[in-house]
């Protein structure tokens, strides 16, 4: 059902409510608290009326959470006021605890930032962060202080500050200044890459001095080191990501024969420290990690030179490996990515078919979202920018040098091609990253940064290649100025 539809069916009046009845009041984890009230509540915001399940509400918002946890007499109400609140902010609040992701305009926005603050509704506040774009970032971020919505908050000011080169001028015109400081506290994040390097150990420590997580010093032009590699650690068909700000290298492989390399590492810039972490339980190679929420999912890959479905995800808080749904067919470096906090898969049937699906975390299984019919040579990579995928492929074998693009739109669930081509004879666009309203890609020969409009990648600047050979990742880490300074 769409978003505008929705009025419909959730508004009420007053006098059209039915309430189920049932003797207990459920707690947020499924016990009961004394006292009678309905399976269905009446929510009231100004004059709208809102019938709801009640114990959707106590799952998705901490506020009802608390309220029937508290043992009040409101818990055993039919009916609760929420004064202060708008009935189109809650009814966007609704919308989004459901599963849809409304486009929001200025209005909407403030409302429902509103509702998520008083509501402490996370899948609220996470779709916010998901909205903030070059366009509504300055109005997303004092909204949020106005409301003390802190995730929100500091996830426009950070991305205010990598757009800040831009947007000086209309920060320091429409921002109180004390806001401004904390923008300006804040350090950017930089472009950052690593080569594929094996493990370096006995008489290998010969190659230890390249061994070496660089980033780019945009004002200088140069790329400097941040950290060595771990002696142990490979990135050669290793798993490589960023998140929460940690760098993370999974397995790889050493030698001839593609051994795998069991050790694991993370790399916090805050302590500017490595440390291992569990290894998966399939030994693996040549996979896609991607990090979301709290969790990275170890996609697909190769062992014994197999290519393999299975997937695993680790949780950082528990550092607990488990395994995942399988995809639906074995695929090893299969280009993947996460947009509007969502994991995406690329699969490719050589050699024109390509399928992108979707996994499903509450349900556990991958979902065929969309299928493009182009005829190619070799070669996808696919990156996400706001409800956009953005997928990068060869041209057909008479003119592989084309590196070509296409946009599906999340939203609309349509395809476009994107104006022209690039050249890509060197490389170029088969690793991008996204950086504010930016995205940067790299070859041995320059670092290109492009500004993403409507459907167009526009050039913005040029600057340094990174000067290694062979594969190589990349992802933007927020630095601290004692690393930059080093």
């Amino acid at each position: 059902m769409s978003f505008s539809c929705r009025i419909f069916n959730s508004v009420m009046s007053a006098n059209g409510s039915e309430a189920e009845t049932d003797s207990s009041c459920d707690g947020a984890d499924g016990r009961h608290a004394s006292g009678p009230v309905s399976a269905k509540l009446t929510v009231v915001v100004g004059s709208t009326h809102f019938s709801e399940e009640k114990m959707f509400l106590v799952q998705s918002c901490d506020y009802f959470r608390a309220l029937y946890r508290s043992g009040m007499k409101e818990c055993r109400q039919e009916e609760i006021h929420l004064n202060g609140l708008r009935a189109r902010g809650f009814l966007i609040a609704l919308a989004v605890l459901r599963g849809e992701k409304p486009a929001l305009d200025g209005d909407d926005i403030v409302e429902a930032i509103e509702c998520a603050a008083f509501l402490q509704a996370a899948s609220l506040t996470t779709h916010l962060i998901n909205l903030i774009d070059s366009d509504n970032c300055l109005l997303m971020f004092h909204t949020a202080a106005t409301f003390g919505l802190m995730d929100l908050y500091h996830a426009a000011a950070l991305f205010i500050r990598s757009m800040y080169t831009d947007l000086e001028a209309e920060v320091k015109k429409s921002l109180p200044s004390e806001l401004i400081s904390y923008v300006e506290s804040l350090t950017p994040s930089v472009f950052a890459a690593v080569g594929a390097h094996v493990t370096c150990v006995g008489d290998e420590t010969v190659h230890a001095a390249s061994r070496t997580v660089c980033y780019l010093d945009e004002t200088g032009n140069s790329w400097k080191v941040l950290t060595d590699l771990p002696l142990q650690a490979s990135t050669s068909m290793a798993g490589v990501t960023v998140l929460d700000n940690k760098l993370y290298i999974v397995g790889g492989v050493h030698g001839l024969h593609k051994q795998v390399v069991d050790a694991c590492f993370c790399y916090d810039v805050k302590d500017d420290s490595w440390s291992r972490i569990s290894s998966p339980a399939q030994r693996r190679y040549n996979f896609s990690l991607v990090g979301v929420g709290d969790r990275l999912y170890a996609v697909g890959g190769e062992y014994e030179r197999t290519v393999m479905s299975s997937v695993e995800m680790y949780d950082v808080t528990t550092e607990r490996w488990e395994f995942a749904a399988h995809l639906p067919r074995p695929a090893a470096g299969a280009a993947c990515t996460k947009a509007m906090s969502r994991i995406f898969v690329c699969l490719w049937k050589p050699m024109e078919t390509t399928e992108i699906y979707e996994y499903i975390s509450r349900k556990d299984e991958w979902r065929l979202i969309t299928t493009l019919i182009r005829h190619q040579s070799y070669g996808h990579c696919m990156v996400g920018h706001r409800d956009n995928l953005y997928v990068m492929r060869n041209g057909p074998s008479d003119d592989f040098l084309r590196c070509l693009m296409d946009c599906y739109s999340l939203s609309s669930g349509q395809w476009s091609s994107l104006p022209g081509h690039f050249a890509n004879s060197k490389g170029a666009l088969f690793t991008a990253v996204v950086r504010g309203d930016s995205v940067f890609t790299l070859n041995r020969s320059m670092t290109q940064e492009f500004a993403v409009d409507s459907k167009n990648w526009k050039p913005r600047r040029q600057m340094k290649g990174f000067p290694r050979s062979g594969s190589v990742w990349t992802f933007m880490l927020q630095l601290p100025d004692a690393l930059t300074l080093k």
